[in-house]
């Protein structure tokens, strides 16, 4: 009988994992990952941003969350001597009728704590001379990092501790009943007082099958990146973002750099057509299935209609994808550009065709569900472990 099995071996799992064997040293704690490593996926595929949280409603978790978690997440790589750089970043208005929009993003800033400025366009032109724009705003706190290096350290900290991370083992059944959770996998079988559900791109099916039925379904979204070629990455001096588009749920094309060196440009947002897949040629039937079938997709298609056929253009080519990009740095050009890579966001849609926009955390008699943690979620892994184990702790103390 173990005391805790978290399913799902990302970044949020293994913060779980690293709070409760903070907390709860004397506790036998097995992470369960269905692939041969850690950090595979949304984790291993992100671009390293630490975020400073300027975007989410104030009050939320993940305004709360980012603010506190971009703290936590430098206080721990400065500890364990793990390279990140506060390189800053700067929201760009390049047309008229965003200027009201980062004028409010501004006071939402400022409702979050965050110490921003607000940038002319010659105040811009000094710290990022090739950016087109008509004003900014400068967010000193955000940063980069390279969070598989700071997965694998967790992980490295929770086996110290006397924790298990158990690779290969795809959970396939679950019974929960009231004194315990019996758990299947492929290869074995566990029994656990409490079971934590971090399964990120598969975390709705993980809770059905413990029998949680909540209205949401995780659907993939893939984002496709280039890099800027060497001799192009002095075009870029902080993170470059515009200023996101109100009716569409994303943040739109934009330049980060990355710990090494490296800048990425983009990413698009279009529907992945497999739970894990970085290629277009990626495809799972079952997955599409799923997501076609669901009449919550098909509202929110129908909502972003427009925006959605420009994000599968920019896929496809690479013209237009540079002309979005040309929006912030009108210098750049498709010979600036080499292929990237690609990540998949566990973007949970509700049936009405709303995205939830928040952490969010169902409860169950043996088990907790992490069944939507989207960007910023690896900035604020250290704080949803931490509240995970805080909201919880009179269910792991009685024990």
């Amino acid at each position: 009988m173990l005391d805790v099995v978290i399913i799902g071996g990302g970044i949020v799992g293994l913060s779980v994992g690293l709070a409760l064997t903070e907390r709860f040293p004397e506790k036998k704690i097995v992470i369960l990952e269905k692939e041969p490593s850690v950090s595979m996926h949304q984790t291993g595929n992100n671009s390293g941003v630490i975020h400073s949280g300027i975007y989410y409603k104030p009050g939320s978790f993940k305004a709360r969350f980012a603010r506190q978690g971009s703290q936590s997440m430098v206080a721990f790589c400065a500890e364990h001597d793990i390279e990140y750089d506060i390189c800053g970043k700067v929201i760009v208005a390049t047309e008229q009728h965003e200027l009201p929009l980062l004028q409010n993003l501004y006071e939402r800033g400022l409702q979050n704590e965050l110490a921003i400025d607000m940038l002319s366009v010659e105040q811009l032109k000094e710290i990022e001379p090739h950016v087109a724009g008509i004003g900014a705003i400068r967010v000193p706190q955000a940063g980069i990092v390279n969070y598989r290096q700071v997965s694998e350290k967790m992980r490295e900290l929770i086996e110290n501790r006397g924790g298990e991370i158990r690779c290969n083992e795809a959970v396939e059944k679950i019974e929960e009943g009231p004194a315990s959770v019996y758990i299947e996998t492929r290869r074995k079988s566990y029994e656990a007082k409490v079971m934590i559900n971090c399964a990120g791109l598969q975390s709705d099916r993980i809770a059905r099958m413990a029998g949680y039925h909540a209205d949401l379904k995780i659907v993939p979204f893939r984002g496709e990146y280039y890099k800027l070629k060497e001799s192009s990455r002095g075009l870029v001096n902080h993170l470059i973002y515009p200023v996101p588009n109100p009716d569409f749920p994303f943040l739109g094309v934009h330049y980060t750099r990355m710990i090494g060196g490296e800048v990425e440009a983009g990413p698009n947002a279009v529907l992945s057509f497999k739970r894990e897949g970085y290629k277009k040629t990626d495809i799972n039937v079952f997955d599409l299935a799923e997501t076609l079938m669901y009449k919550g997709f098909w509202k929110l298609a129908g909502k972003n209609m427009k925006e959605g056929l420009n994000e599968m253009a920019r896929s496809y080519s690479k013209g237009l994808f540079v002309k979005s990009l040309q929006k912030l740095i009108p210098e750049i050009t498709a010979e600036d550009l080499v292929p990237g890579g690609a990540g998949v966001r566990a973007q949970a849609l509700k049936s009405d065709g709303s995205m939830v926009d928040d952490f969010y955390f169902i409860p169950g008699k043996r088990s907790i569900h992490v069944l939507n943690a989207p960007s910023p979620a690896a900035t604020a892994s250290i704080e949803i472990g931490k509240e995970i184990v805080t909201r919880f702790e009179k269910k792991f103390e009685s024990l």
